[in-house]
């Protein structure tokens, strides 16, 4: 399988995580507002192991989803449909990914 073709069913992946993010998030935040006790719970979670990792899974999955949709706004206006340009576009989205990533990893920990 061509290395855009993953680029692009990735893109759809990382946008059905970002929808069960969405419910982990708003959980989060309905449990972090509902007293002082339910904020210590909710920071707990976050800075435990599991719970860090969670966040930095969705962390990556939101940069991922956001290059891979610049990506193909850039398709979309005619730029990078050549095949050795499309693998060329996939190639740098994954580094950025990776970078932007790291970072996440670095932020959450």
């Amino acid at each position: 399988m061509p290395i855009a073709a993953i680029a692009s069913i990735l893109h759809r992946i990382s946008g059905v995580i970002m929808l069960f993010a969405v419910g982990i998030l708003l959980w989060l935040l309905a449990e972090s507002l509902s007293s002082e006790q339910g904020f210590q719970n909710a920071q707990e979670i976050v800075s435990g192991f599991f719970g860090a990792f969670i966040l930095w899974g969705i962390l990556t999955a939101l940069a991922y989803h956001i290059v891979g949709g610049i990506r193909h706004l850039l398709m979309d206006m005619g730029y990078f449909e050549e095949l050795e340009s499309g693998a060329l576009s996939a190639k740098v989205s994954f580094v950025a990914t990776a970078v932007l990533s790291i970072l996440a990893g670095i932020m959450v920990w």
